[in-house]
């Protein structure tokens, strides 16, 4: 178990609906899924990047509505200068559950809106 936090820390959190609208498996990385989420008209679409490779295709994302946080720091993702990547940022997280041999993505009921608060 992690540190306990108080209300505080976690209403820091922006957590949304977004539904995924397009997905890629970037060339130069093994790990890495490219994912493209409509977070509603307020925020617009963002990328995500994920090391889901090895057990989820684009073709399992695409269409389904999952939990993102919003509000977390960009994570540039890939290497320009090595030649790797586009230098593309991460522009938040999905929560996903960990089950110790592989994670779990959440689906979402798809009749929740995009940018939907979750709290």
């Amino acid at each position: 178990m992690k540190l306990t936090i108080n209300y505080g820390d976690f209403d820091k959190l922006d957590i949304r609906v977004g539904k995924v609208i397009g997905a890629s498996l970037p060339e130069w990385s093994q790990k890495l899924v490219r994912y493209e989420v409509d977070l509603g008209e307020d925020i617009g679409t963002r990328v995500l990047f994920s090391g889901i490779r090895k057990w989820y295709l684009p073709e399992d994302l695409i269409g389904k509505s999952i939990p993102v946080v919003i509000n977390l720091e960009p994570k540039k993702m890939g290497d320009p200068s090595a030649g790797s990547g586009q230098g593309e940022e991460s522009q938040g997280m999905c929560i996903m559950a960990d089950t110790g041999e592989r994670p779990c993505l959440l689906f979402l009921p798809e009749s929740l809106k995009p940018g939907t608060v979750i709290r």
